[in-house]
């Protein structure tokens, strides 16, 4: 089945880029990344992002770095396909009265939220996912405009006072998918204090991992200031730094994992991290000799994001950014963490170690961004299909590197992940819309410019000659 899918979209398709249509001639870019409405700071060209948290409900797998003996020519089986169909994803598809229309269904859900007095918590919590669930899978900005402030009043006293862990759990999760569709200038500062709260005092560490989660998302999105984002990440850091101690999560690896996600997403949006750096550099060379994996892995992409933003620096002001780690140091320990990683942690997590610390050994090596593979093949011979390998760097004697192999499609366009920026901020959109993902990168304006980072390569269908 590989082999034929592969073979079919092979045949039936080439990739165009949008860049190559409108400049042949010009090298691909990375290009620059801009923020969501009301985000704290404008971002460099190419800069940072973050770690991969552990899936929670509504999640989206974490997109995989092929190791450099996997790659391809063109595997599209290397690049994680959405579809707005939904859902080999594993998240619960919640529909309610399909006879009426999804806009209708919405203002149902909004009428019920409003209605607090006359409803029960199980009536509560299945409207909070249903509601969830129409705002992941399809752009609500005009359905949901006219009602927001009585929206997320509702969600906030959910959040604050409700009656379950479920209903709690589930209103931060539908905040964060309304700032998603309807981006303000001002909300942050109106959830700050109550998202805050849910993270210190919830006693689930499910509600931990959603606060943080929709903590990220609010200022970013959310009218968050620069030095709201510096709050944000100094909080972030302490959970970080106190393996969850600060939270009330001691020695957790799925919140401090969470944490280190949500680092990444609100740094990749901070146009000057050098405050920050050296006491985030040491709390992410810390948290590499971690048992959980999860959380070497977040903080080894943490670490790459500085180095990212350090070397954006350079390229900027011409001069040295005075990076107090030694990049061959940071290298030789990764590789020591992969060689000796324990036999008790489960294959697939030792496999996704080794892959994702290879990525970052290779970006640290050749100061590039994540998933590149320095694998390739020859142009001399003529069954490498060599001509199809543009994306890769060319070498002497005709060898051609595959290059970004950190690819998402989505529909007909192959988003190619070639920043640690756009890594971080592609990771928290698979963590908070699942497998709404796809819909809402194709109608929805602001998680497009969250992802303007990532190059897009569009598949053109042919008609083959018989």
């Amino acid at each position: 089945m590989h082999d034929l899918r592969k073979k079919a979209l092979l045949e039936s398709g080439k990739t165009v880029s949008r860049k190559a249509r409108a400049r042949p001639e010009a090298p691909r870019s990375g290009g620059t990344l801009s923020p969501g409405n009301g985000s704290p700071a404008s971002s460099r060209p190419g800069s940072r992002p973050g770690s991969r948290a552990p899936s929670t409900a509504g999640s989206l797998a974490g997109s995989r770095v092929p190791s450099e003996d996997e790659a391809s020519e063109y595997d599209f089986d290397d690049a994680m396909t959405i579809s707005s169909a939904n859902s080999a994803t594993g998240e619960d598809v919640y529909e309610d009265d399909t006879s009426n229309t999804w806009p209708e269904r919405l203002q149902d859900r909004i009428a019920e939220l409003q209605d607090r007095k006359r409803s029960s918590v199980q009536g509560r919590e299945a409207t909070l996912k249903a509601y969830t669930h129409i705002l992941k899978h399809h752009f609500a900005q005009k359905h949901i405009e006219k009602n927001i402030s009585d929206i997320h009043a509702a969600l906030l006293r959910s959040i604050r006072s409700g009656s379950s862990d479920q209903e709690r759990l589930l209103a931060l999760q539908a905040l964060a998918v309304t700032i998603l569709n309807y981006p303000s200038d001002a909300i942050f500062d109106h959830v700050w204090s109550a998202l805050k709260v849910a993270c210190e005092d919830g006693e689930e560490d499910k509600i931990k991992i959603e606060a943080i989660n929709t903590i990220s998302i609010a200022v970013s999105l959310g009218g968050g200031s620069s030095s709201a984002a510096e709050e944000v990440l100094d909080f972030l850091l302490e959970i970080i730094e106190s393996d969850g101690q600060s939270v009330g999560a001691p020695d957790n690896g799925n919140v401090v994992a969470a944490a280190l996600q949500a680092w990444g997403f609100v740094a990749s949006y901070m146009d000057d991290l050098s405050v920050q750096r050296d006491q985030a550099m040491e709390a992410f060379m810390e948290q590499l000799d971690s048992t959980d994996s999860d959380v070497q892995i977040g903080a080894g992409v943490n670490i790459a994001l500085l180095f990212e933003a350090a070397r954006d620096d350079e390229e900027e002001t011409g001069e040295s950014s005075d990076l107090q780690y030694n990049q061959h140091r940071i290298m030789t320990r990764m590789a020591e963490i992969v060689r000796d990683s324990s036999k008790a942690v489960s294959k697939l997590n030792r496999k996704q170690l080794k892959t994702n610390f290879q990525s970052i050994i290779t970006s640290l090596e050749r100061g590039l961004g994540p998933g590149y593979s320095t694998a390739g093949r020859s142009l001399a011979n003529p069954h490498t299909g060599g001509s199809r390998m543009e994306s890769g760097a060319g070498g002497e004697d005709g060898f051609v590197e595959f290059g970004y192999r950190e690819k998402l499609r989505i529909h007909n366009q192959i988003l190619i992940i070639d920043t640690w920026s756009t890594h971080a901020r592609m990771e928290t959109l698979k963590t908070v819309l699942g497998g709404g993902l796809a819909t809402q990168y194709i109608e929805n304006p602001a998680v497009r410019e969250v992802l303007e980072g990532a190059d897009v390569e569009f598949i053109v269908r042919t008609n083959r000659r018989r």
